[in-house]
């Protein structure tokens, strides 16, 4: 009998834990909340600013299949951070590779025959208007042809230093103060072309008198590598606003 009973009060037990709960019942068990998703903010710091680190960032996470950004990376903790593609990069390394194509099909120019760059014209333009790539491009060509102990002419330079209550100044873009007959054998010249994703580039060293063309290269430039130059306060003054130059008084 007493058997009997024991079985009895385990069957019992058994099944009260297999019942469902009240709670369960109702729908009301607590289960864990869903979390709301953080907002993951892709922050690079300094020490992270190597190359592959940049690209591989780039590619997973900022730029899409059809190579736009999707999301910019901030450069740093910082209040006012630059949103943009972290830059590893400036103008001046493209231009390296291309003054490196240059030297390397140049024919006839030596260490002893003067060279000018002027600044690289917009090629749907008349061929004179330039923009602040197209400035920045020729002064960093200038550099990069004196490291290969070319005989760069700064024509621009004058012959005398205007000194004025903003600073003291040997360049001028005012033809009566340039001379007129300085000595120059061969000219760096080249166009920029707008294209999707940045600008087409193309340079050619010409004899001043030939015409020939004696060496060429050209370059792809990102445009978030054109839009890291910024122009300078003075520079925006004179706005261009429906196709007509608005020049600012004081």
């Amino acid at each position: 009998m007493k058997t009997v009973t024991l079985l009895l009060s385990i069957l019992a037990l058994s099944a009260c834990a297999s019942m469902p709960t009240m709670d369960t019942l109702l729908g009301t068990n607590k289960v864990d909340e869903e979390q709301p998703e953080e907002l993951v903010v892709d922050v690079i710091t300094e020490s992270e600013l190597d190359e592959q680190t940049v690209m591989a960032r780039t590619r997973d996470r900022n730029i899409d299949a059809f190579g736009s950004m999707v999301k910019p990376s901030v450069m740093s903790q910082t209040p006012g951070a630059y949103k943009s593609i972290p830059l590893t990069k400036h103008i001046g390394h493209y231009v390296t590779n291309m003054a490196n194509d240059l030297v390397a099909n140049m024919e006839y120019v030596t260490e002893r025959t003067p060279v000018a760059v002027t600044h690289f014209s917009l090629i749907d333009s008349d061929l004179k208007e330039t923009n602040l790539l197209g400035q920045q491009m020729a002064e960093s060509f200038a550099h990069e042809f004196h490291k290969f102990r070319m005989p760069v002419v700064e024509f621009k330079a004058t012959q005398f230093i205007r000194v004025t209550e903003t600073g003291d100044y040997l360049l001028s873009r005012d033809f009566l103060d340039l001379n007129n007959s300085t000595p120059i054998q061969y000219v760096l010249t080249g166009t920029m072309t707008k294209h999707q994703g940045g600008y087409i580039v193309n340079a050619r060293m010409l004899g001043m008198e030939s015409k020939v063309i004696v060496a060429s290269a050209q370059s792809f430039i990102p445009y978030y590598i054109v839009d890291a130059l910024m122009p300078s306060e003075s520079s925006r003054q004179n706005e261009v606003v429906d196709g007509v130059r608005i020049i600012r008084g004081e």
